[in-house]
């Protein structure tokens, strides 16, 4: 029996969550993509709560033009500047059952440059 896509990136997903967890101090930064759209959140899962969160419907990064992988940058740096300002210096990543490389890749190294040790 042959797995669907969302079934294949949903059992992913599950794998990489029974591994990376985030607290307060070290939060999970998660990863969101649709074909148009892509978010990130800092999520504390000892109290089950989003610190931040930033996507690419935000304002800032809304009015900008260029390829999809050009806007997930932007998505991470803008990400990276929050985090820090907040507080957050480090994060867990969470991929989100997607592979490693495109948008995601573009938001992990962006994040990174922006100074978020992840």
């Amino acid at each position: 029996m042959a797995l669907t896509k969302i079934e294949r990136r949903e059992r992913i997903r599950k794998r990489i969550r029974k591994i990376v967890s985030g607290s307060s101090e070290v939060p999970r930064m998660s990863i969101f993509r649709s074909n148009k759209q892509i978010s990130v959140q800092f999520i504390d899962d000892i109290a089950g709560k989003t610190l931040l969160a930033v996507s690419s419907l935000n304002k800032e990064i809304a009015s900008q033009t260029g390829t999809k992988s050009e806007i997930a940058a932007s998505v991470g740096k803008l990400a990276a500047e929050k985090a820090l300002a907040a507080g957050i210096t480090e994060a867990k990543f969470d991929r989100g059952g997607y592979l490693y490389h495109g948008r995601v890749k573009a938001v992990a190294e962006a994040a990174r440059v922006g100074g978020l040790k992840i």
